[in-house]
């Protein structure tokens, strides 16, 4: 069973930065991909970012060139770097982690079996 610890996130002005961090335990495999989902209230969750162990990178629209997802595997610990917040990324940002799925699938509407309990970034203007 993986599990996955998510800390970082908190309150940050619209402009500013925040980052992220996932640290994984109990992978019995080297090949794996994880990746960042956020939900904000009212809405549906969706991907933000993902990145897997062949090296794939995957961002949403959105996050391009603000966002940078990152995986040290030695750690076994996924990174997100966000810039230029604004107050539409406020959410809940969730890291996941699957043994079969690659970066191309974080995004979008596909389930991953591993997941963490999310932690709450709050963006004002």
């Amino acid at each position: 069973h993986v599990e996955l610890v998510e800390s970082g996130g908190g309150s940050v002005q619209a402009g500013g930065s925040a980052h992220l961090s996932c640290v994984a335990s109990g992978f019995t495999s080297s090949r794996y991909c994880m990746a960042w989902f956020r939900q904000a209230p009212g809405q549906e969750r969706e991907g933000v970012g993902g990145v897997d162990t062949e090296g794939r990178i995957n961002y949403a629209w959105y996050a391009e060139g603000r966002f940078t997802v990152s995986l040290d595997t030695a750690k076994n610990t996924l990174s997100l770097q966000m810039n230029d917040l604004k107050p539409e990324d406020t959410a809940v940002y969730y890291c996941a982690a699957d043994y079969t799925r690659t970066a191309v699938q974080a995004i979008g509407n596909w389930d991953f079996d591993y997941w963490g309990k999310g932690t709450q970034v709050t963006i004002s203007s």
